[in-house]
């Protein structure tokens, strides 16, 4: 049975936009935060890494930033864009770590588990 890939709809209601081609990212390693029912730990939150998000997911058990070979992973630096899942980018949030989120990129789904008001206070383009 072939997997049935949800709506690339993003949180502000429009088509949504690619996160990352380079490194490429995605549940479906398309460079969107595309997502589907197969898709345990939604990854749906188009993000900005910085260094203290890539060291507190190393810490909290989710090393991003170590190259793994095997896997044709090169490791993620600040400044490059991945698509988190959102659970753990609400986990960041409340330890006051979270990274900026492309909201044009963040795919609807992550609102399931992440307020609208926490990825907009996270966002890229936010005012101020």
């Amino acid at each position: 049975m072939a997997v049935q890939m949800d709506r690339a709809i993003n949180v502000l209601g429009g088509k949504l936009a690619p996160c990352s081609v380079a490194p490429v990212t995605g549940f479906f390693r398309d460079g969107h935060c595309n997502t589907c029912a197969e898709d345990t730990g939604s990854h749906t939150v188009c993000a900005v890494m910085t260094a203290e998000f890539l060291a507190f997911s190393k810490y909290v058990g989710n090393d991003l930033s170590t190259p793994r070979p095997e896997f044709q992973f090169a490791g993620l630096r600040p400044g490059d864009r991945w698509c988190l899942c959102a659970g753990r980018f609400l986990q960041a949030h409340e330890e006051g770590c979270a990274p900026e989120v492309d909201l044009a990129a963040t795919h609807v789904r992550a609102l399931d588990i992440v307020p609208r008001a926490v990825l907009e206070a996270h966002a890229l383009d936010r005012a101020g």
